[in-house]
């Protein structure tokens, strides 16, 4: 995955995020200070909202707020324990780690919606996959209709040029009665 936010900034926020925040759990920021620590790892953290969905997931929750302290998400796989989650990102360093933190006016933070990244594994809306195909089909609809008119066209034009009388007037019902249907 292109990383767009650089380290110095997911780092940086930690930093922020751990000085204003206690945390439900204290294993909670003993792991984030050991992710914070190590540059490698760090490339590979992404903060979004809905971690569940994705295959690998820290999910950290702050006092202010009524969520689970802690959960730790792999491949549909849920742990409580953090030092579980501890040895799985310390030996698996080339997997992205997707952290989800909780905590009380999170959107309205500019320091955390700095480095929010969108999640790439949310599920499809199902009502807006079927609007995004039925606007689909309808381009295309459109554009097979502006090319059968396009071809119409050209054919009345050349029935005109061969003085065909039967066929232009055949060509131009035709046209007519696609032109009219929507």
């Amino acid at each position: 995955m292109n990383n767009p936010i650089p380290v110095m900034e997911k780092r940086d926020f930690l930093k922020w995020f751990l000085d204003q925040y206690q945390l439900k759990r204290r294993e909670c920021a003993w792991l984030l200070n050991f992710l914070i620590s190590d540059d490698v790892l760090m490339e590979r953290v992404h903060f979004v909202e809905k971690a569940e969905y994705c295959p690998k997931a820290l999910l950290i929750s702050a006092n202010d707020v009524e969520s689970v302290p802690f959960a730790f998400h792999k491949n549909q796989h849920v742990t409580m324990d953090a030092e579980k989650s501890f040895h799985d990102i310390r030996l698996n360093r080339n997997e992205d780690i997707y952290i989800q933190l909780n905590f009380k006016g999170k959107h309205s933070s500019p320091q955390y919606l700095a480095i929010l990244e969108e999640n790439p594994y949310l599920p499809i809306n199902k009502e807006e996959a079927s609007l995004q195909s039925l606007f689909a089909e309808m381009v295309l609809d459109h554009s097979i209709k502006m090319y059968e008119l396009n071809v119409l066209e050209r054919e009345i034009d050349q029935a005109l040029l061969d003085g065909d009388e039967r066929t232009f007037h055949k060509l131009a019902k035709k046209y007519q009665q696609l032109k009219a249907h929507p």
